[in-house]
């Protein structure tokens, strides 16, 4: 590893001020110590990832840090997370979350969180009336920094906080190295497929339908080199995305870098009478992009 060039501190300055915004904010801010902590480990080896993942346990202040003094349970029948033991790529680890349909009707966020990252906080998805009440599922993609605990924490109506834990081996997703070009990939930002999906019989029998939203994007995380420069790359990703059907809101996730490049999100939804999927992103360059699909046949 080399030395950081000297002019490469604003780049660095930069990564800091956008790391800073959305969910994650109020972690880097109050616990600054592990932000560095997280970021140093980029510069160790991957046996010293291993080590620091599993003889640190920074749950507890982690868990102070982003839900305050509420206290999140563990609770496997509110909320289940399927996740790799050992991921095949750091920087793509798929995670699928399910909350069963006698839960749906009274969870209205859902948090996802890897221990051991930079910015800890993965997303906040917000549910809407179009989430419907059938099992609720969403798959995503996320990066994993190093050995970590990967948790689904979802609240309920009445203020519980109840959790699904898993333990991920994997390590260097956050400064996994861009796949394209820099021009190339922010030109390119924006670009969307949105699908509706067969999905599944449990989820069709309860008039449940599955939807795919894929995000082109290339959710610079800060930590990357450009491999040309030598230089860090600006962290720039999406901040929020929205997704409605026929007007209703499903969700809204509210995200970081710890989201995959090129984000993709599988979700169930309830179906309407108008079944037109919406989506609307931002980024933290203030671009917004926008999309729509409707049902094939309409």
């Amino acid at each position: 590893m080399g030395v950081i060039p000297s002019d490469a501190a604003p780049e660095r300055a930069g990564l800091e001020d956008a790391m800073t915004q959305g969910p994650q904010k109020k972690s880097l801010l109050r616990l600054p110590h592990l932000a560095m902590l997280a970021v140093s480990a980029l510069i160790a080896s991957s046996a010293f990832h291993s080590a620091s993942a599993t003889d640190e346990d920074i749950w507890p202040a982690l868990e102070k840090d982003i839900f305050g003094t509420r206290t999140v349970v563990e609770d496997t029948s509110a909320v289940t997370l399927e996740a790799p033991y050992r991921a095949d790529d750091a920087a793509l680890v798929p995670l699928t979350v399910r909350i069963p349909a006698h839960m749906a009707d009274h969870v209205n966020k859902l948090t996802l969180v890897i221990d051991q990252n930079p910015a800890p906080v993965v997303g906040d998805f917000t549910f809407g009336p179009a989430a419907g009440s059938g099992e609720r599922v969403i798959e995503t993609r996320v990066r994993v920094d190093m050995y970590s605990n990967v948790r689904a924490i979802v609240e309920t109506d009445d203020g519980r906080l109840l959790m699904a834990t898993k333990f991920v081996k994997a390590a260097g997703g956050c400064s996994a190295p861009a796949l394209k070009d820099t021009d190339a990939a922010l030109a390119d930002a924006g670009r969307m497929q949105i699908r509706h999906l067969a999905g599944e019989a449990t989820a069709a029998a309860a008039g449940q339908r599955m939807g795919q939203v894929m995000i082109r994007h290339p959710q610079y995380s800060g930590l990357q080199l450009n491999q040309v420069t030598g230089y860090y790359i600006p962290a720039k990703f999406l901040r929020s995305i929205d997704v409605t059907r026929g007007g209703e809101r499903v969700f809204r996730v509210e995200g970081g870098i710890s989201l995959s490049e090129d984000p993709n999100i599988r979700f169930t939804y309830a179906s309407g009478t108008d079944d037109t999927i919406e989506v609307t992103a931002e980024d933290t360059d203030g671009r917004t992009f926008t999309g729509r699909a409707e049902p094939k046949g309409s």
